[in-house]
This record gives C-alpha cells, sequence and structure tokens, in this order.
C-alpha cells in the first residue's frame, strides 16, 4: 500500500493538507479544478516539493525524505519529453543505459515494452515523425521500461484526440493491472476517473475528500 498521511505543504497564504491511501494493481485518480492544489500533491509524492510535516510511505517503509532519484517511481507528463531527432528505440533505452548505445538486454526491453503499448515495429522511427498519440504512447513505454512501483501521472492525455486520449487511459488501466502498479492520475476531467478509476479523490483548496465511485 502507499499511504500518505497528513502531508503538509504551505504555498503563500494557502495551506495544503493531504491523507490518502492507494492500492497496488489500482489507479487512484486526483481530480480538482485548476490551481485546486492536486499537481501539488503529485509534486510532493515524486519529491519535488518538500512537506513542512506528514509522511508518505510505501509498503511499509518511510520514503519521504527520499530524494526523487531515490523513490521507486516514475512520472509522465503533458509534455512527452521525448528527443525528437533520436529514433524511438534510442528515446526508450536512453531511460535504462544513458548511452546512445545500448546493451543487447536494454534493447530486448525496449522491444518487449514497445509490443505491450502498441509500437511494435517502430523502433527506428525518428520520434518527431510519430503522432501526439504515437509518441505518447512511447513516452509511457519508457516510463514503464524503468520498472517502478508507482506511475504518476500527470494529465499525459489531455492534449490528444478524445478517442486517442480513451485509448491510452484504457491502456493505462490495463498495464496497471499487469505490472501490479500504483498508479497516481491527476485530472480534471471526471469522465476520466469514470472510465478507469478505481478510487477517487477530489482536491478543493488544498484539502482532499474521498468520493463515492
Amino acid at each position: 500500500m502507499l499511504k500518505i498521511e497528513n502531508l503538509t505543504y504551505r504555498y503563500d497564504k494557502l495551506t495544503y493538507d493531504y491523507s490518502l491511501k492507494a492500492e497496488k494493481s489500482q489507479i487512484t485518480a486526483i481530480v480538482g479544478e485548476s490551481g485546486s492544489g492536486k499537481s501539488t500533491l503529485l509534486d510532493l509524492i515524486a519529491g519535488f516539493l518538500t512537506p513542512i510535516q506528514g509522511k508518505i510511505e510505501l509498503e511499509g517503509e518511510d520514503i519521504t525524505h527520499q530524494t526523487t532519484q531515490e523513490r521507486d517511481l516514475t512520472i509522465l507528463f503533458q509534455n512527452y519529453n521525448l528527443f525528437e531527432h533520436l529514433s524511438v528505440i534510442k528515446n526508450m533505452t536512453l531511460g535504462i543505459d544513458k548511452s546512445l548505445f545500448p546493451k543487447k538486454e536494454s534493447l530486448k526491453k525496449a522491444r518487449n515494452m514497445l509490443k505491450e503499448v502498441g509500437l511494435e515495429g517502430y523502433e527506428d522511427r525518428i520520434s518527431s515523425t510519430l503522432s501526439g498519440g504515437e509518441q505518447q504512447r512511447a513516452a509511457l513505454a519508457r516510463a514503464l521500461l524503468r520498472e517502478k512501483k508507482i506511475l504518476l501521472l500527470d494529465e499525459p492525455f489531455s492534449a490528444l484526440d478524445y478517442d486517442i486520449h480513451i485509448e491510452m487511459l484504457k491502456l493505462v488501466q490495463k498495464i496497471t493491472k499487469e505490472k501490479s502498479l500504483y498508479t497516481i492520475m491527476v485530472t480534471h476531467d471526471l469522465r476520466d476517473c469514470k472510465l478507469v478509476a478505481d478510487v477517487t479523490y477530489k482536491v478543493e483548496n488544498g484539502k482532499i475528500h474521498l468520493q463515492k465511485q
């Protein structure tokens, strides 16, 4: 279980306070209006921000004071963050090898992951030639290749056409269950929550509340 207990952060005159529980193999949605504090929560979980009190616990281990690099998590943003001049496979392997000349084992893992996200045969395509949906699939594959327990989604599919948006959400739902991930999804769209979320929390003015499914 991923537990967040009385995690508090203060910015300007607003105090944010969060408590929630997320289960393995489930998607936990964080919904709220722009500026409500949902992305602040994601930044605290990721280690981008430091709380003034409270605790983040992953499977019994306190990770509150770990650096972002030390935490067992990976993040998918709205911006794909792909190197546009590189091939899909090189973008993938840079996430685990940090080299333009990856090991055979890394290449094998990358190809398998591309197959899982529906990009088999795209290995040598230059990233800038991909459609928006294909680029986000490649970015998701790269995030998953790191084999972390927690997957954080910061509205990564909001700019995609609605049909592709839904397709990507369904893919994340499938992979979350198959790989037993703790998936935390920030969204402003309640339709996303109804479609794939197992649990939904709403953030308003820095406070978080569990919503009825």
